[in-house]
């Protein structure tokens, strides 16, 4: 149709806990992804997009809302959204789109947590299940046979399917995999079971980083269940030779996993296609943050390391969105989507809403800038499962500046201990892999003034509270002095 008038259709495909370097189009070495990738090949791939919160249930409500955790007050797994908060989808309806939520939500359960500013919905209950899941709806609670990414993808475009009229629509297609426990099904099963590459950092010893790293319990040589490999490991084996087998079964079943993913992302490529509604639909597809997928000996997320902070992303509509080669290398967050999306569809952003639209990078000026760093915060201190600790943080094109606070502040999840501070800096430019904190180094100590300054000021900005043992960076305390 190309009729640049035309509002969009919106697809959100939202998966949990897909790694950018598990995807084709991303370059990856490990797995393929022919049918994300035709996405990418349709449109833009964005290299250094971020999540705000590298954690499934904030993630979420940072995509919906266009909010910072602390804004939006969902901080941690255990914290339930307020579902009547203003959403890109709230916005989108009031505009007349029909909107839909197929999948897993994880947001809370009940009145005030269920899903609120969409027609149909039908998800899943907490994390939910890979086979035979429950599905819950306005009427209930149902059992719907079937492996949970082909079910999600069924009733997706079993709504689409009931649509009249020539009303725009939006679906979020929320999948759980490649969640863990990483159960693939029957059709996918062992499609990986020949050697998966080791990444070179997976005997990373920690050395120069702070205590959090090594509290950490996510290590694939120390922490996968008997639930997680689905078998023991063969007797006999040294510690370093049951990492490596423990990496590649995990591995073996998260990548068939994806796999699922993909065909049923082709599933919905396919039913746009055969209708003649690609070329008008605004196809993102996406994952609530990265995953460490051996990446310093770990799996898991959390960290503001670049494996867990970054998300993929990948953009396509044809009808407004010009197909490149080049990635969109500026700097994007999972805070950015809904003023994006809204931007797209013509819709002004709520006044509470903090992203940038990167609509016009998308369209009109590939090259312009977005912001100069972004920020991140994890508030679940010293959880019971993984013992990550809290920090917060900024992402610049070519540093990275953590603060570990280390306390909870009696958020729901976080343990009462606390630990002392300690910081944490990287060089990207020389250091992509991020092994070498070079916080203490002397040679750094401009650029690490300035990064301190940056952080306390973007914080300012963002509304966000440093935390208390954070003392005014000098190059701030200096200036106030001065002035």
């Amino acid at each position: 149709m190309n009729d640049q008038n035309r509002r969009p259709n919106i697809v959100l495909i939202l998966t949990d806990d897909h790694a950018s370097h598990a995807i084709g189009a991303y370059g990856s070495v490990v797995n393929v992804t022919p049918r994300i990738d035709e996405i990418a090949a349709a449109g833009v791939r964005l290299d250094n997009c971020f999540c705000t919160n590298a954690l499934c249930t904030p993630s979420r409500a940072s995509i919906l809302t266009g909010t910072y955790s602390h804004i939006n007050g969902v901080t941690t797994l255990e914290t339930p959204i307020d579902a009547s908060q203003p959403t890109f989808v709230s916005q989108l309806q009031q505009a007349g789109y029909r909107t839909a939520i197929v999948g897993k939500w994880h947001m809370g359960e009940g009145p005030g947590h269920d899903p609120e500013g969409f027609d149909y919905w039908a998800v899943l209950r907490d994390q939910g299940e890979y086979f035979d899941p429950q599905i819950l709806t306005e009427t209930g609670v149902q059992v719907v046979p079937g492996y949970a990414t082909d079910v999600i993808t069924d009733l997706s475009l079993d709504w689409l399917e009931s649509l009249d009229g020539d009303e725009p629509w939006c679906l979020l297609i929320h999948h759980k995999a490649p969640h863990r426990p990483w159960e693939p099904d029957e059709k996918h099963k062992g499609m990986y079971a020949q050697p998966i590459p080791v990444p070179a950092t997976f005997d990373d010893d920690y050395a120069t980083r702070s205590s959090a790293a090594h509290r950490a319990a996510m290590r694939i040589a120390d922490h996968l269940t008997l639930t997680d490999l689905k078998q023991m490991p063969p007797e006999g084996l040294t510690y370093e030779q049951a990492a490596l087998w423990k990496y590649q079964r995990y591995m073996e079943d998260y990548l068939a996993c994806v796999a699922s993913v993909d065909d049923n992302v082709g599933r919905v490529i396919d039913w746009l296609r055969e209708r003649d509604l690609f070329d008008d639909t605004m196809m993102m597809y996406t994952s609530d943050q990265g995953f460490f997928l051996g990446d310093h000996g770990w799996f898991d997320k959390r960290f503001m390391y670049d494996e867990s902070l970054r998300m993929p992303l990948v953009i396509s509509y044809p009808a407004r969105i010009p197909a490149t080669e080049t990635p969109m290398a500026q700097i994007v967050t999972n805070v950015d989507f809904a003023q994006t999306i809204l931007d797209a569809a013509g819709l002004p952003p709520h006044p509470r809403m903090q992203g940038v639209s990167i609509w016009p990078q998308l369209t009109t000026t590939p090259d312009a800038p977005t912001r100069e760093a972004m920020y991140y915060r994890y508030f679940e201190n010293d959880d019971i499962n993984h013992h990550a600790l809290a920090h917060y943080g900024i992402r610049t094109d070519t540093h990275k500046l953590i603060y570990f606070y280390n306390d909870g502040l009696g958020l729901p999840g976080s343990s009462p201990h606390t630990y002392p501070p300690e910081w944490e800096m990287y060089d990207l430019a020389t250091d992509p892999e991020e092994m070498h904190n070079v916080y203490h180094d002397p040679s750094y100590a401009s650029i690490r003034e300035e990064l301190t300054a940056q952080l306390w000021t973007l914080q300012a900005e963002l509304l966000d509270e440093p935390h208390h043992t954070q003392s005014v960076p000098s190059l701030l305390s200096a200036a106030n002095t001065k002035s």
